[in-house]
């Protein structure tokens, strides 16, 4: 499959669905083999040929860090040229990770993909916003994803909030009872802060969080906050996203915390003791193939640990400690 002549990113991401996925993850690890100088060098340390991998099990899986010590590319590319730079957060004097974007509308075309394979099309969906450490710094995929979907959407309430938890609280009740379909997105600390202050009625809202509880409040399971959520906002379900700054592709879980891949990307697991030993179910670190980094790199050992079940849907468990890191990640290149 010859990558550089697809004239748009739609047309190489129509080609990607649950018959075709295999195989094109082959070719995506063959062309980011030979036009990726980290990649290749990577695969090159840990002995693996290209000649070898004959199964996506079999593709070596990127260390996330790379992604904070090298830019990670493909093809005739350099970091300069990038329209757009992702990038994670992180404590002063840390890395951080940077994920250079080179065609925007392979990132907004997946995004919109996944979105409506399990939301239906956005288009009149009100798109609240709640992302008060994301909106403070530059350059957070979170907020370009919230961006993407509200210009998508067009509805005139779409904004997003840091801390106007009254206005928030009052354009939600006004929303739902005209019955508009309506979209909380928010940052978990920041759901449950506002959800303690303004309890209320929001039974048709879907209420999506994103994850984000780091050094912000005491560690809830998931099933806590949802059952909290649920309680303070008289919700049947919370949903959430799974993405990162490294991933252009996401999944969705509708309830229960039970993702579920878009159809770019696909979840394996790693044996947290042999970091190159991945299965397609199972416990352990999770691997991501996500199709649509097909400019940057489409394997990517992540640092959450997870539970992968038969039908490819995944529990995010959690994120390694240092122990665990030591055993799922391998040398720098």
């Amino acid at each position: 499959m010859e990558f550089d002549s697809f004239r748009s990113p739609s047309q190489y991401l129509a080609k990607i669905n649950a018959d075709s996925f295999n195989d094109i993850a082959l070719s995506v690890f063959r062309y980011q083999y030979e036009n990726n100088n980290i990649y290749a060098r990577y695969t090159d340390a840990i002995g693996v040929l290209p000649g070898m991998v004959k199964t996506t099990d079999a593709i070596p899986f990127l260390p996330i860090s790379f992604f904070k010590t090298h830019a990670v590319v493909s093809g005739k590319l350099a970091p300069e040229y990038a329209t757009t730079v992702f990038e994670s957060s992180g404590t002063t004097g840390e890395l951080t990770s940077r994920h250079y974007i080179f065609r925007p509308e392979l990132y907004e075309d997946s995004l919109l993909a996944g979105f409506r394979q399990f939301y239906g099309n956005p288009d009149g969906m009100a798109i609240l916003a709640l992302l008060p450490s994301y909106l403070e710094r530059k350059n957070a995929s979170l907020v370009y994803m919230a961006q993407t979907l509200m210009q998508l959407s067009g509805h005139p309430a779409n904004g997003f909030y840091l801390n106007e938890w009254e206005q928030l609280a009052n354009t939600l009740r006004q929303l739902q009872d005209t019955g508009t379909r309506v979209l909380l997105l928010g940052v978990t600390f920041a759901l449950l802060d506002f959800a303690a202050a303004y309890p209320m009625d929001l039974n048709k809202v879907i209420v999506m969080e994103t994850g984000g509880m780091k050094g912000r409040r005491a560690e809830w399971t998931r099933q806590q906050v949802h059952q909290f959520l649920k309680d303070q906002w008289n919700l049947p379900a919370v949903a959430s996203e799974y993405g990162m700054t490294e991933l252009l592709s996401q999944a969705y879980a509708l309830e229960n915390g039970v993702f579920r891949p878009s159809a770019t990307m696909n979840v394996l697991v790693r044996d947290i003791n042999d970091p190159l030993e991945t299965s397609p179910a199972g416990s352990g670190c999770l691997n991501i193939i996500d199709l649509a980094n097909l400019d940057t790199c489409a394997f990517i050992a992540t640092e959450d640990l997870g539970r992968v079940r038969p039908d490819g849907s995944f529990e995010v468990l959690g994120r390694m400690d240092h122990a665990a890191l030591r055993g799922c990640s391998l040398m720098a290149v």
